[in-house]
């Protein structure tokens, strides 16, 4: 660690895309050039992605090196495309992604998301896993909505798509060199070389690093934080001794050094969700430790195998994770048992410092697909997917008032094993009409076994051993058709099906019992339009989209302790729109702009959960549970009728590029912004945790020079420097943490 001192309606924008469609042949011959074809592999295949019966987003070149520019972590991707947010109360080392409003807000380090995270054609089920860095990537893609027949289990609400730039069989590299505010510097590079005639290697390498810029004003024991020293890792050796056969070995890296989440005790105005009055974001008063340490190591084999009317994949991987995270959970100093004086910022009811690591982790797959080859009416995969996983789990309570030491001690252990096959079908049934289907069956076992080694205070009896069980099968679907209007446009419909398999939670720091989740499904309907227009000066894309989960897991965090309890939901609703349209006015202006409209409810009159113990304002109604706890103090709610959890209901997204040719180069000038409405930080509501609006903008200013090869560019994240609460802690103080503040600097790129 280091330690030196502008609002579019997305229906106005249907009607509008519309009228442009139809206006569309009327219009003059484009200018030369035209926007790039998007190709994705969103159904195992390589496609044009307007041509795909699903909302899929792609973000690639430019846009993730812009994206970098701040060394900002996997969150950056927030709101880039529609319907995607991502949060954390980790910091770098464990993003929670939602998509369409689906999520798990659940901090345990087993706990499962709803949105799967696929790197190089291997899912990364564990959270710690889904952090790994941004770069030398040839492509991200977003997949909206249930991916249960291609993806499998625990992507009822989608899949985020990570794809490697892969070893080609030429000479090539880059180097990236950034420095900027808070003594960033961070440093990428690739160097890809070929190796004879039947092989190739490539070899990715980042480093992301930025001093401490907040100040504890208490000194110790924690002096400095929100530094880093993120280092990370790709080697891609690609050998094809036959015409028909490649392999693909890769083997990746992680190592994080640096804060865990900074919370900041009662930050938030009693009554309101403001800030409070003369908040500063670059200081603190704590008097708990404050460290993270993230190591991950994995590799995989990707074999493709051309049979002639058919090809044979096999993709093995295996993954493995050691972290540890320690914070001040209350975000302040002392306690109010120590007497006035001794206590703050605010009212600390009592002190808490805890930390979580993952000691010992491992995660095997293996994925046999077979795929048709042929370029007739149809066209086929089938495929066999085997998953292992086992983790233990320590769970550590400390006493900040006593000197920091330690007073609790709990363990869990989890076993994974899950299997499926699956297959589906695409049949052109017309030159204009096309049909897709699939089925997948899945297995997924769960073993659980929970300890609490050394009793906190606040849970001082030895209970014994907990364990559990789960097995749950499931079928999903999907079946989507698709019309041409022309041969740049066409409508689909698709219904789709998917589950997450049960979840098992068991902080016996926190609590004596386990909480087991059973499998939550959900069935979404989708219609849509894509084109491209203009003579591809334009490309548009628009959908609108319902869903129904019966039995969601949800995770009721907080309380009157820090403790997570999962529960089942009966039924929780969705709808929405989404769209994302690209425009080239001409050769020297790109514009994009994107957007969702989703609304969630939770519908479920017997659901209660225990609000908030730190006496923030409740909005829901509060019920008298029929066997109330002997000293509890945070109310019970029904929240029947709530939005989900970090679900805003309007996100956009706008950029706009123009470039001028300058002096043999080009000069280039980029803006990004987006926008996301206002967001409950847990199933119950309350004013003081609904976050509120926020909207974050960057700048780059850049020339290119050298026939593209290099690259000078200066820039500005968060660039009015907003600064919102995006999550909060609420069993203790009105207790948050908040969103990046503004970085700028300056980059450097060359490449050979």
């Amino acid at each position: 660690m280091p330690q030196s001192n502008a609002v579019l309606h997305p229906i106005a924008a249907a009607v509008a895309l519309t009228l442009l469609h139809a206006g569309a042949s009327a219009q003059a011959p484009a200018a030369e050039g035209g926007l790039t074809t998007v190709t994705v592999t969103a159904e195992r295949r390589l496609e044009n992605i307007r041509d795909v019966p699903s909302a899929v987003s792609s973000l690639q070149g430019e846009t993730l090196e812009v994206l970098n520019s701040g060394g900002q972590d996997i969150r950056q991707l927030a709101g880039r495309v529609p319907s995607l947010n991502i949060e954390s109360s980790f910091g770098r080392a464990f993003p929670r992604f939602y998509i369409r409003g689906i999520g798990n807000t659940d901090f345990d380090l087993n706990a499962s998301q709803p949105v799967s995270l696929v790197f190089d054609d291997v899912v990364q089920e564990n959270p710690i896993l889904k952090g790994f860095p941004v770069f030398d990537l040839a492509s991200i893609e977003v997949l909206n909505g249930p991916r249960g027949t291609l993806f499998g289990r625990n992507s009822p609400a989608g899949v985020v798509r990570f794809e490697s730039a892969k070893p080609v069989r030429k000479f090539e590299a880059y180097g990236l060199a950034t420095v900027g505010s808070d003594r960033m510097f961070n440093l990428e590079g690739m160097v890809n070389a070929p190796l004879g005639d039947a092989a190739a290697l490539r070899v990715s390498l980042q480093s992301q690093n930025r001093d401490d810029w907040v100040r504890n004003t208490r000194g110790a024991p924690t002096a400095e934080l929100e530094g880093y020293n993120d280092n990370a890792a790709r080697v891609q050796l690609l050998v094809a001794p036959m015409k028909d056969l490649s392999v693909l070995l890769n083997v990746h890296a992680r190592d994080l050094k640096g804060s865990a989440r900074v919370f900041r005790a009662n930050i938030i105005k009693l009554g309101t969700n403001d800030l409070v009055d003369g908040f500063d974001p670059k200081k603190v008063s704590q008097d708990g430790i404050n460290s993270q340490d993230v190591r991950t190591m994995g590799g995989s084999v990707r074999l493709r195998w051309d049979l002639g009317a058919m090809a044979l994949s096999s993709i093995t991987g295996y993954e493995s994770v050691e972290s540890f995270s320690r914070g001040d959970i209350d975000g302040g100093f002392g306690a109010v048992f120590l007497g006035p004086g001794n206590f703050g910022p605010g009212f600390i009811p009592f002190d808490a410092e805890s930390a979580d690591g993952l000691p010992k982790h491992r995660q095997f797959t293996q994925e046999f697909r077979l795929e048709s080859t042929g370029k007739g009416a149809l066209q086929w995969i089938a495929g066999l997917y085997y998953f292992d996983e086992s983790l233990n789990i320590d769970s550590f309570n400390y006493s900040s008032v006593g000197g920091n030491t330690r007073n609790g001690y709990a363990t869990q252990q989890q076993d994974n094993t899950a299997w499926a096959v699956y297959g589906t079908v695409k049949l052109d049934v017309s030159d204009r009409v096309q049909l897709r289907g699939g089925l997948r069956y899945t297995k997924d076992e769960k073993d659980f076994v929970a300890d609490r080694i050394q009793a906190p205070p606040f849970s001082p009896t030895f209970i014994g051993r907990r364990t559990a069980t789960t097995s749950a099968t499931n079928t999903s679907a999907d079946f989507s058709a698709s019309y041409a209007l022309g041969k740049t446009s066409n409508v689909y419909a698709r219904v789709a099906t998917g589950f997450r398999a049960p979840s098992i939670q068991g902080r016996l720091l926190f609590g004596d019992t386990l909480s087991v989740a059973k499998s939550e499904t959900v069935t979404s309907y989708e219609a849509g339009y894509k084109a491209d227009l203009l003579n591809r000066r334009a490309r548009v894309a628009f959908n609108v989209f319902s869903y129904e989960i019966k039995d969601q897991q949800l995770t009721a965090v907080g309380g009157a302790a820090n403790f997570n309890q999962l529960v089942n939901a009966a039924k929780t609703t969705g709808n929405g729109a989404e769209f994302d349209v690209k425009l080239l006015p001409t050769d020297r202006l790109l514009l994009s702009l994107s957007g969702s409209i989703n609304k969630t409810k939770i519908k479920d009159p017997n659901l209660r959960v225990d609000a908030c113990g730190s006496g923030c304002t409740v909005l829901d109604p509060i019920v008298v549970p029929v066997n109330p706890a002997v000293g509890k103090f945070a109310p019970t709610v029904s929240i029947n009728g709530n939005s989900l959890p970090q679900a805003p209901e309007t996100t956009l997204a706008f950029t706009a590029r123009y470039s001028v040719p300058v002096a043999g180069g080009e000069l280039y000038v980029l803006t990004d912004w987006t926008y996301r409405s206002k967001i409950n930080f847990f199933l119950y509501e309350s004013v003081e945790f609904t976050g509120k609006p926020l909207t974050e903008g960057g700048l780059r200013v850049g020339y290119g020079f050298g026939n593209g090869k290099y690259e000078a560019a200066a820039f500005v994240r968060n660039l009015t420097n907003q600064v919102r609460a995006v999550g909060g802690i609420d069993f203790n103080n009105l207790t948050g943490f908040i969103n990046e503040p503004r970085t700028f600097g300056v980059s450097l790129k060359a490449s050979f």
